[in-house]
């Protein structure tokens, strides 16, 4: 397997350190709030990305952090007069709730922040032993970037240019830190900030900072040193610079070997904003009728090292790809003959794809390549299905959309007004079995004839077509 390492700035080749087991840690979401679609084209990314391991003959154990602790969550707790858990735990469910929809695989392990405050303040104790860390007079603790001589070899950013303010990204936390740079691991208790949520510690009251829940976790679960670390690009600068400066300054090791990031998001051609008009949740495009299924074969169609423009329209091409999906898999269904396919070669081209640092617009080709070559075989001969069927099901353990058709209701008379259109076609009645069509399609519905039946689906899934 071929990946883009962040850190070395090329592909390189992949395979686990041991066991054949891939050990990777993605960054989860802050549940604070609905996922929209920019992180949830990461978690899909990262979906892909675990789902191809395993085809490719390797295991995985994923871990992905849920960030329950952060100035939003608390803020929000604080707000509603709640408890942290209160308030987390229906963000939480909303976002398993778009995993499922999405069809994305469940992680080996979610861990939440406060369930690891002992391990992270055993974290800070050992950078402080270290001089790697200071203890403000308010009860702060930071990171003294300068110990860390590597920082900014990930983001390939010059630790002097951080200092001139020269980055746009600099953490913007205001304490009494010895240099704008340093970043902090604890956070002192502020009663008009926090409310009641705090932890004690041997620094005072308060709560860990972002980037070292991430630290404690990944190394609880997966080791000094895993395979792979992934996020959005927007994570790379400053919370993976400081993931890594902290976690090997305590360690004393390589955090992990290999990086990779997923590219933003874009929509109508611009950051997505809520001032624009232009902010979608998931739960958005299922109000206007779009499925997860579309969203998912959307999000995958673009290779995740390059921005997606992610358009209406282009949903709505999607939806037409995968109705052209399931009419082929209805006609393969319906196929009854012993003529056997050659697919090597489209097997082969599907899985070189994936090889090649997930390109999954090429694995796309493959695909519709053999749809094409299927569907002009069965132009001319009924063939043996049962390999192409199989091979299908190969390529949806990646995908996840091919044979995740959503469930449709039928009313009972448009059914019986379907098989009495092709009882007429049957008997070459094209009067009544015009009439038939012109009756489903009054009552919103698109008819499609086969050998063996007529398929009826409901019009809306066929919306502004």
């Amino acid at each position: 397997m071929i990946i883009y390492d962040t850190k070395q700035r090329k592909k390189v080749s992949f395979t686990p350190e041991k066991d054949n087991t891939v050990r990777m840690y993605t960054c989860g979401p802050t549940i604070y709030n609905f996922a929209h679609i920019g992180n949830l084209r990461t978690f899909v990314f990262e979906d892909l990305l675990r789902r191809t391991i395993k085809f490719l003959g390797m295991k995985v154990h994923h871990v992905m952090n849920l960030t329950d602790i952060d100035d939003k969550t608390i803020k929000g707790a604080t707000q509603k007069g709640i408890s942290l858990d209160e308030f987390t735990k229906v963000f939480e469910k909303a976002f398993f709730d778009d995993l499922d929809t999405l069809k994305c695989e469940k992680a080996e392990e979610y861990p939440k922040a406060t369930e690891f405050i002992k391990e992270m303040i055993a974290m800070i104790e050992k950078l402080i032993e270290k001089d790697v860390a200071y203890l403000t007079e308010s009860k702060d603790v930071f990171f003294r970037i300068k110990s860390f001589k590597r920082y900014g070899e990930l983001s390939h950013l010059k630790l002097d240019e951080l200092e001139d303010g020269k980055s746009a990204r600099v953490d913007s936390d205001e304490y009494d830190k010895e240099s704008a740079c340093d970043f902090v691991l604890w956070k002192a208790y502020d009663p008009k900030r926090d409310g009641e949520i705090y932890w004690d510690s041997p620094f005072g009251k308060g709560r860990p900072g972002w980037h070292i829940e991430c630290s404690c976790m990944s190394m609880h679960f997966l080791g000094d040193t895993f395979d792979l670390h992934t996020g959005g690009v927007d994570n790379i600068f400053p919370h993976h610079e400081n993931e890594r400066a902290q976690s090997e300054s305590c360690s004393g090791k390589p955090f992990t070997r290999h990086w990779m990031h997923a590219e933003h998001l874009l929509v109508e051609g611009k950051k997505m904003s809520k001032s624009l008009n232009n902010f979608y949740t998931l739960r958005d495009l299922l109000d206007k009728g779009y499925s997860g299924r579309e969203v998912r074969a959307l999000f995958l169609s673009s290779q995740y090292r390059v921005q997606l423009n992610f358009t209406l329209d282009g949903l709505l091409a999607i939806r037409k790809m995968l109705q052209r999906l399931d009419s082929f898999v209805d006609r393969l269904n319906e196929s009854k003959g012993s003529k056997v396919l050659d697919l090597l070669a489209f097997e082969e081209e599907f899985t070189k794809a994936l090889e090649d640092d997930l390109n999954t617009p090429k694995s796309f080709a493959a695909l519709f390549d053999m749809v094409r070559f299927v569907n002009a075989q069965m132009d001319e001969d009924e063939i043996d299905a049962s390999g192409v069927i199989e091979l299908l099901k190969k390529f949806d353990k990646v995908f996840g959309f091919i044979f995740e058709r959503e469930k449709q209701e039928i009313a009972e008379e448009i059914l019986k007004a379907a098989k009495a259109r092709f009882m007429a076609r049957q008997e070459k009645d094209y009067t009544k079995a015009d009439a038939m069509r012109e009756l489903i399609e009054r009552a919103g519905y698109i008819v499609e004839d086969t050998k063996e039946k007529c398929v009826v689906r409901r019009k809306e899934s066929y919306a502004n077509d």
